[in-house]
């Protein structure tokens, strides 16, 4: 008998949206899992799943998971481009408009694996509307994967990494120099669970958010504590 069972890992609130609204109704038996902590080798292989999709998954996956079923996460760039952490940002910091969402086989080796599909992905926006945007192209991938089931490919090129970003590097840095370029800044952070553009001074924390670039000035949202 074919095998007709799904999971799903995210922690992410526009992924859940997502397999709510459209992902859990598609053929087969789903299921999904938010919580790290119930990411477990017993419980996976009780529910036998052929395929573990990770969409904005940023924790560490066992081998003795990856070795449970294929599992496929989502990135956002054009691998084997921009391997590694915080690839939105990554990408905006660098100027990037468009990049593509690799779908691929996840390895012990990160974002390594061969590669079942690519699709395009504006750079416009908010973080959180991109990423909302990203959800929907990666619920039509999943779509494909389990109706075609198609075969990965090896990836083909020089690889480039990114370095995952930390908290502190949401500091508005004083080497900005354009309006436009502070603009990308604020925007590329302006997401749910990501540390938020901030300014220092006189002992509070000024955080910025939901920016509006207008043709002389930012108008934004500003948080003091």
């Amino acid at each position: 008998m074919e095998n007709n069972n799904y999971v799903l890992v995210t922690v992410k609130p526009w992924n859940i949206k997502a397999y709510d609204e459209v992902i859990k109704h598609y053929p087969g038996n789903w299921y999904l899992i938010t919580d790290p902590k119930e990411l477990s080798e017993v419980k996976l292989r009780a529910l036998n799943p052929k395929y573990i999709f990770f969409p904005h998954w940023s924790h560490l996956v066992p081998s003795e998971i990856l070795n449970i079923a294929t599992c496929i996460c989502f990135h956002e760039t054009d691998l084997p481009y921009g391997r590694g952490g915080s690839p939105l940002q990554n990408l905006i910091s660098r100027g990037h408009k468009n990049t593509v969402i690799s779908a691929l086989k996840m390895s012990e080796e990160i974002d390594a694996g061969p590669i079942y599909l690519k699709k395009t992905l504006s750079l416009e926006g908010i973080a959180e509307e991109i990423f909302i945007r990203a959800s929907r192209i990666i619920a039509e991938m999943i779509k494909t994967i389990i109706t075609e089931n198609p075969k990965p490919n090896k990836q083909v090129g020089n690889s480039t990494f990114f370095n995952r970003r930390t908290p502190s590097e949401s500091r508005v840095s004083t080497q900005i120099n354009t309006i436009e370029d502070l603009f990308d800044f604020v925007r590329m952070l302006d997401a749910k669970t990501y540390p938020k553009a901030f300014i220092e001074n006189g002992g509070f924390k000024y955080e910025i958010s939901r920016p509006a670039l207008k043709t002389e000035e930012i108008i934004a949202d500003l948080r003091i504590t």
